[in-house]
C-alpha cells in the first residue's frame, strides 16, 4: 500500500514536472518559425562560399536546423524517445559535416576520414539507444537491468564493428607483409576472425 502511494505520488510529480516544462502549441509553432528563419539566414551566409567550403557550410546549416527541430519536438512532447531523437539528430548532423569535410582529402586518407566519421555516428547513436533504455520505466529493477544490459551488449557490438572498419581502413595505406600484419593486428584487437 505504501509502495502504491509512493508510486502514485512519483507519477503525479512527474506529470506536473513534464507539463510545467512542455511547450504550448503556440510556443511550438513560434519555435518552428524561428528555426526555419534561422536556417534560411544560415544558408544565405553559405552563398558567398565556393566548392567544398560551401558544401560544409550548407551541411552545418541543415544539421543545426535538424537538431533544433528535434530539440523543439522534445520540448513540446517530452519522452525518452524524443530525447533519443535529439541525440540521433546531433549524431547525423555531426556525421554529415564530418563526411563533407572528408571531401577535402583524397585516396586512403579520405576513406579513413569517412570511416572515422561513420564510427563516431554509430557510437553516438548506440549510446543514445542505451540512454533511452535506461530512461524507460520498467515493472521491476531486474527487468530494467536486463534490458539495459542487452542494450549495452548490442551497442558495444555495433561500436566495435564500426571501430574495426575504421581501423582496418588504415591498413589499406600499407602494402605486402606490413598490411597483412596490420589487418591481423586489427582482427585480434577487435575480436574478428
Amino acid at each position: 500500500m505504501k509502495f502504491t502511494r509512493t508510486l502514485m505520488a512519483s507519477v503525479a510529480a512527474g506529470l506536473l514536472a513534464t507539463s510545467a516544462f512542455a511547450l504550448t502549441d503556440a510556443e511550438y509553432k513560434a519555435g518552428k518559425e524561428r528555426i526555419s528563419a534561422d536556417y534560411k539566414a544560415s544558408k544565405q551566409k553559405c552563398d558567398g562560399l565556393q566548392g567544398n567550403a560551401k558544401d560544409i557550410c550548407v551541411k552545418e546549416a541543415k544539421g543545426a536546423e535538424d537538431v533544433a527541430k528535434a530539440e523543439l519536438d522534445a520540448q513540446h512532447k517530452p519522452s525518452p524517445k524524443a530525447t533519443r531523437k535529439v541525440a540521433d539528430a546531433r549524431a547525423d548532423a555531426a556525421y554529415g559535416v564530418a563526411k563533407e569535410k572528408c571531401d577535402d582529402l583524397k585516396g586512403n586518407d579520405k576513406d579513413v576520414c569517412e570511416k572515422d566519421a561513420k564510427a563516431a555516428r554509430v557510437k553516438a547513436k548506440e549510446d543514445a539507444k542505451v540512454a533511452e533504455t535506461q530512461a524507460k520505466p520498467a515493472d521491476n529493477a531486474a527487468e530494467k537491468n536486463a534490458a539495459v544490459a542487452e542494450a549495452r551488449k548490442d551497442a558495444n557490438a555495433e561500436k566495435n564493428d564500426a571501430a574495426y572498419k575504421a581501423a582496418k581502413e588504415r591498413c589499406d595505406a600499407m602494402s605486402g607483409d606490413l598490411k597483412s600484419k596490420c589487418v591481423d593486428d586489427m582482427k585480434r584487437m577487435y575480436g574478428k576472425s
